[in-house]
């Protein structure tokens, strides 16, 4: 049947229609109207009929035909038949929001229920700030907005990023009495944790009278927007103790990735249980954030474990687990599990992409490295992002290629960022190429992105030249321009609880205990050869007190109480935030040898697994 456009639209063309709809819809005419001008004296029975067949419509035309047929009739005004003809164009499937509000505006005293129609409308659509002058309109027209009008209206300012809008509705909810509506006032949490007010959002929740798991779920978010990760692992807790409601499927999805976040592997256990317990784990989403986990906990073999007994996997599986082999140093498994992902049908994308170049690059695959970027975009049809550069890039600095590697910069489709020097700055230091360091300094600066930790790398490039003078240079630098080191921040899990250390912290409560053992391992190290690796530490201070500064570094912390407080032989596991800096990883690598340990230290770019005094970085980070 030939569309219709609403401008061409005409009563005389409803006869012309020949359409199994049109036929439906002259029989619910005939039973239902009698005389046009009757509209008041419709009964239920008679009614019903075009009601249902005005909700179960999913095409435009039908609804075309069945408009043609109120305005005929005389119907249009008449709410029963006006209120679901609007929700059927304003919303899903249709959404033809434009046609809704020519259609709205011709409707004489809508209510409450038509306006919230156009009002979560306008928050589904590309302007959702519409939707909040529509709610400033409804009530100058005295129209009283009950609590699904402020829950739709709340989610025209969050898509909108109106603070002060949902200021007002806030108000309103409160002055109108709805604040003991749960669904609304999560509605609200979500408001504030998206414009950052994350007290606010807290305080909402802890001022609901009944919360239901969509509000604890929404707590969580709030929690992982504002970086309170640990908090996260609480409320777990709280709400298996609560008997209002129990964590769901969504819930474990983001306690997973908190895990993820935090390294915290026991805690992933515990929530693995729940969701086998629960039926969760049969789920693709819940298998793939699973893997992840693992991975990113620096345990591959359960993440291995996970992924093999999946039924079925998706582009989304086989790449967590590419990524999880290539950050962990499998590289060449991470290929075999890329070609595997190739056999059983599984087109790649991006971040497969992404995943399988950085397993060439953390183990130094150079041949195989190339031939996978340059098959991107002619075999796959995928152009290299940021990402995709930077694997390649780091991947030829492993090689010592350093000056190709910079030409390629150069030569990029796409503008680098500061990661991208960074990674080429990394490269200088290894090979102590000292004038191109400088160079990508400079680009940094223009950037404004330079850190710290840029020039910790350009003072280690200095100093292994034994360029003495430059370094004085770049430190004179760094206190012109105030730059600082951000104290770097390790946690580490025990018992169910997440430790976290930073520098020379005495905020643990057997900080005592910790540095007597620090001093202890210390000195085991310095029988096995371990001497403090000094050029990192920018203190303007003699070889000693460099030694003492750095002896307590936020991972070395970690690791004194993982040794304190475990049995031996036992692993240790630390996040750290930042890069590890050279004395610290030679630390952990003398420690796995001389204490017998597994060290496994996740830090700002790769894992590093540390045993029988080796890295599985082999020294290159």
């Amino acid at each position: 049947m030939r569309a219709i456009s609403p401008q061409r639209f005409s009563v005389s063309a409803f006869r012309r229609l020949s359409s199994h709809a049109a036929a439906r819809v002259d029989n619910h005419r005939q039973c239902i109207t009698g005389p046009t001008n009757h509209t008041s004296h419709l009964h239920t029975e008679k009614t019903e009929p075009l009601i249902s067949l005005i909700k179960s419509t999913s095409s435009k035309p039908h609804l075309l035909q069945i408009h043609a047929h109120l305005i005929r009739n005389s119907l249009f005004q008449h709410p029963i038949f006006f209120s679901p003809f609007l929700f059927g164009i304003a919303l899903h499937p249709l959404h033809d929001l434009g046609y809704a509000c020519r259609v709205f505006s011709k409707f004489s005293k809508p209510d409450v229920f038509q306006y919230n129609i156009m009002i979560r409308a306008y928050g589904m659509s590309d302007s959702p700030g519409n939707g909040f002058m529509l709610y400033q309109e409804m009530l100058r027209s005295g129209v009283s907005p009950n609590s699904l009008t402020s829950s739709f209206v709340t989610n025209c300012c969050i898509k909108s990023g109106s603070l002060f809008g949902g200021l007002q509705i806030h108000a309103r909810i409160l002055r109108d009495g709805h604040q003991s509506d749960g669904r609304l006032l999560t509605t609200l949490m979500d408001f504030y944790s998206s414009n950052e007010r994350y007290t606010e959002a807290c305080k909402v929740f802890d001022e609901m009278s009944h919360r239901d798991t969509i509000a604890w779920n929404v707590l969580i978010s709030v929690y992982m927007r504002n970086r309170r990760t640990r908090d996260v692992l609480g409320v777990f807790d709280m709400m298996q103790s609560s008997y209002d409601c129990q964590p769901d499927n969504v819930t474990c999805l983001m306690l997973l990735q908190a895990c993820a976040n935090l390294n915290a592997l026991a805690f992933g256990e515990r929530v693995h249980r729940y969701c086998e317990e629960h039926g969760f784990d049969k789920a693709m989403n819940i298998c793939n954030a699973l893997i992840t986990m693992y991975s990113r906990c620096g345990c591959l073999e359960k993440a291995f474990e996970v992924f093999k007994g999946m039924t079925e996997k998706d582009v989304v599986s086989w790449t967590a687990m590419i990524s999880g082999l290539a950050s962990n140093g499998y590289g060449r498994d991470a290929i075999e599990a890329f070609r595997e992902m190739q056999s059983a049908g599984v087109s790649p994308d991006d971040q497969t992409f992404t995943g399988v170049l950085s397993a060439c690059s953390h183990s130094g695959l150079l041949d195989e490295g190339r031939m996978f970027f340059n098959s991107m975009s002619k075999e796959f049809g995928i152009s290299p992002n940021i990402h995709h550069y930077g694997c390649v890039i780091d991947l030829m600095g492993r090689a010592g290629m350093v000056d190709e590697a910079y030409n390629l910069i150069n030569s990029m489709k796409v503008k680098p960022d500061a990661t991208i020097w960074r990674t080429l700055l990394g490269a200088c230091r290894i090979h102590h190429q000292a004038d191109l360091g400088e160079q990508v300094i400079e680009r940094l600066i223009e950037l404004k992105a330079q850190e710290a930790g840029d020039y910790v790398l350009l003072l280690n490039i200095y100093s292994s030249l034994g360029d003495r003078g430059k370094v004085i240079n770049v430190r004179k630098m760094m206190k012109d321009r105030g730059i600082q080191t951000n104290p770097a921040c390790s946690t580490i899990e025990f018992r169910g609880k997440i430790h976290e250390f930073v520098a020379n912290d005495f905020s643990h409560p057997r900080k005592t205990e910790i540095y007597e053992m620090l001093d202890e391992i210390n000195q085991q190290l310095r029988i096995a050869g371990y001497v403090a690796e000094t050029v990192a530490e920018l203190h303007n201070v003699g070889t000693e007190e460099k030694q003492i500064a750095l002896s307590y570094h936020s991972e070395k912390l970690a690791i004194a109480f993982a040794v304190l407080s475990t049995p031996p032989g036992t692993s240790i596991r630390v996040a750290k935030d930042l890069r590890i800096c050279v004395d610290c990883h030679n630390f952990a690598k003398i420690l796995s040898a001389v204490y017998s340990r597994e060290v496994v230290i996740r830090d700002r770019n790769r894992f590093h697994h540390f045993r029988e005094g080796r890295c599985s970085c082999n020294d290159y980070w």
